[in-house]
């Protein structure tokens, strides 16, 4: 069997099926065609079944509370800078619990990548509707349907002024390997929203049927035409576009504020010259 220098041998727990190991996949490639190093990378999560993934990959992981993988993703982007930071959360966990961080996120574009396991359901806590879900989905709490307009995560982004849209799809996994290396390329916040299927509580959004009706838009479509791109966020149904939505330059929060123009606030190397130290007060 092929080495995977980035397996961590822990037995994965998700459903067989489950997208979660696509986009595993894709992130996996991501990272080494990146040629980042495991020390490199911080894995930040919330709660969910998606929030699993630092456990899965050899990176340095946190895993967070419900909906606060934003906050500690941006509070390490502001120590230590040389860090390459990927939040990544399901959909309720950053749609639900997290939209009030997601939001402002977008304002700061700090420099993370911010990966959304999208499968319009709440995986770990029994299948009950995510903001997500579509109207008239049953579920194991909605028995008579949902009746909630169901929410727009990448029309709210670009209406927040995200300066990096995109979604993926995990049943694509070259496009998506792609996808997550743009964000993660990225200067400043780039957020890519991965639709994938929840094969025990989400008997709708399939992978049969999200591959009768995705398609890559790039081929047609000019990511620097903020109308157009609105225009397409909007499409669904039939027809769900995957790739860059919209991408542009914008000032980050890290060149806005004068001392993040300084040196960093954590200096890894005192920490490894204050190792011996440390472990002798721990005794």
């Amino acid at each position: 069997m092929e080495f995977d220098p980035l397996a961590t041998g822990q037995e994965i727990s998700w459903c067989p099926g489950c997208g979660n190991y696509s986009i595993r996949k894709a992130l996996q490639q991501a990272l080494s065609e990146l040629s980042l190093a495991p020390h490199e990378v911080v894995l930040v999560t919330g709660i969910g079944q998606g929030a699993k993934m630092p456990h899965y990959l050899r990176v340095n992981g946190f895993n967070g509370l419900h909906g606060r993988a934003l906050p500690v993703a941006f509070g390490l982007r502001a120590v230590n800078r040389d860090l390459t930071i990927i939040a990544e959360s399901g959909d309720g966990d950053t749609y639900g619990e997290g939209g009030n961080h997601f939001i402002h996120t977008i304002r700061r574009n700090t420099n993370i990548a911010h990966l959304v396991h999208n499968n319009q359901v709440y995986g770990l806590t029994k299948g009950q509707a995510s903001p997500t879900s579509e109207l008239g989905m049953k579920t194991s709490v909605q028995k008579s349907g949902v009746v909630n307009e169901p929410l727009n995560p990448l029309a709210l982004a670009l209406a927040c002024g995200a300066s990096f849209v995109a979604r993926g799809f995990a049943g694509d996994i070259e496009e998506l390997t792609r996808l997550i290396m743009e964000a993660v390329k990225h200067p400043g916040y780039a957020f890519l929203d991965i639709l994938q299927p929840c094969v025990t509580y989400n008997k709708v959004n399939t992978f049969s049927w999200y591959q009768d009706r995705v398609y890559s838009l790039e081929a047609e479509h000019d990511f620097t035409d903020y109308g157009k791109a609105m225009e397409k966020a909007w499409e669904w149904g039939d027809r769900i576009p995957t790739g860059i939505f919209f991408s542009r330059q914008k000032k980050t929060f890290e060149e806005d504020l004068p001392y993040f123009k300084r040196e960093d606030l954590f200096d890894p190397r005192e920490r490894v010259q204050n190792w011996t130290e440390l472990l002798a007060g721990l005794k």
